[in-house]
């Protein structure tokens, strides 16, 4: 079953399965699936193509994939442009949302960076 150009896996059950989408949740899954009456524990192989595509056209209604993505991306950059403090600090690549900074936030500060000792290393001949 392919939505939105995105594979979604067989093996799975169709309330998880429908998160790989991006923009669906499992809360939106869950609500589109309790819409139409179809069972969470269903797996994505069983179903036939009539419920594929009620499932299909459900979320194609969302805002999902490529405008999201847009959606974000616009938002950001206003905050950018516009100087506010969310925006300096997406700039800066600091936590945007008031977490701390001291430890953590690894996830936006990348990889962490260790001094040596200082000293040079002589060079052996």
């Amino acid at each position: 079953m392919r939505i939105s150009g995105i594979t979604i896996p067989e093996k799975k059950h169709l309330n998880i399965a429908l998160t790989a989408v991006y923009g669906v949740g499992v809360k939106t899954s869950e609500k589109i699936l309790k819409e139409h009456k179809i069972s969470f524990s269903n797996k994505v192989k069983d179903l036939n193509e009539e419920t594929e595509t009620l499932i299909r056209k459900s979320i194609e209604k969302e805002v999902i994939e490529g405008d999201l993505r847009r959606f974000i991306g616009n938002n950001i950059k206003r905050l950018k442009d516009i100087q506010s403090l969310r925006g300096r600090r997406h700039i800066i690549g600091a936590p945007v949302r008031g977490q701390r900074t001291k430890t953590n936030a690894r996830t936006k500060k990348g990889k962490k960076k260790t001094m040596g000792s200082g000293k040079t290393k002589l060079q052996k001949k």
